[in-house]
């Protein structure tokens, strides 16, 4: 179980980048613990990659996103695959041009990156999730390529070859909700993030939850292409894992971003 968020946001929009991914990471602090990070596009155009071990609350003050940013992705982790004090294992996690995040398993990775011939990013590397981003670089984003992964999955990632997409998947098992404004589109693991991060951002939005075998293509905070994958439906988790893991971390970020936002000019 893990945590993941972010935005996508026209360059018409005046919200703050910086406390929009504030918010959201707060509004998934309690989804896990094992790690955190977030990346962004650099106004360069590169992506730009932060993580750390530790839960939210060690990276909440230090986060920071630059004015000019259109797309940024948020993850905490409760990890279950690739152990957390490799740090390639974390998220986000870049494979090639792709960095991506992800909440879920996938249990069939091994033989899917041995299938295509595709080497690790790293040697050390054990985590599951690096399938889904090796394919999506592999195969240009074909949401067919999706069908191929076995277990639960809901992710998100950008792509260094295309400064303008965000992409937003989501398979089985895991929740995936979206936050629609007038100039930018959030997503989160759970609708209470996104109510969250409105409220921090005193921004009306929209929500609406994704449905299973949905790949989104999100441009400057549109969804301008939905394209339809299937899920293998074989798959069955052995346990139920509750959504809250970590509610101390909870506490201290939404605390904290009460203090952040109560110095915020209106």
């Amino acid at each position: 179980m893990c945590g993941i968020a972010g935005f996508s946001l026209s360059p018409e929009s005046s919200v703050d980048r910086t406390l929009a991914a504030q918010a959201l990471l707060a509004g998934i602090s309690e989804r896990g613990a094992d790690a955190v990070g977030y990346a962004h596009r650099s106004p360069a155009g590169g992506v730009h990659v932060t993580k750390l071990r530790g839960g939210a609350s060690a990276l909440l003050d230090e986060l920071e996103v630059p004015a000019e940013t259109a797309q940024a992705l948020i993850h905490v982790r409760d990890f279950t695959k690739g152990h957390p004090s490799i740090e390639a294992n974390n998220h986000p996690i870049r494979h090639g041009c792709v960095v991506g995040i992800h909440n879920g398993i996938i249990e069939n990775d091994d033989a899917l990156l041995a299938r295509y011939g595709i080497e690790r990013a790293e040697p050390q590397m054990t985590v599951d999730s690096e399938a889904i981003l090796a394919l999506m670089e592999r195969r240009g984003h074909d949401a067919r390529a999706l069908s191929e992964m076995r277990g639960a999955m809901a992710a998100a990632w950008i792509d260094e070859r295309d400064d303008a997409t965000l992409f937003v998947a989501r398979g089985r098992l895991r929740p995936l909700w979206l936050g629609r404004s007038a100039h930018g589109l959030y997503f989160a693991s759970t609708r209470r993030a996104l109510a969250i991060a409105g409220a921090a951002l005193k921004t009306r939005l929209e929500i609406d939850e994704v449905r299973e075998g949905r790949l989104l293509h999100v441009v400057a905070g549109e969804v301008i292409r939905q394209r339809r994958f299937r899920p293998d439906r074989h798959y069955r988790e052995p346990d139920v894992l509750p959504p809250v893991r970590t509610p101390r971390e909870a506490v201290s970020c939404l605390e904290r971003l009460a203090a952040l936002t109560s110095v915020s000019p209106a």
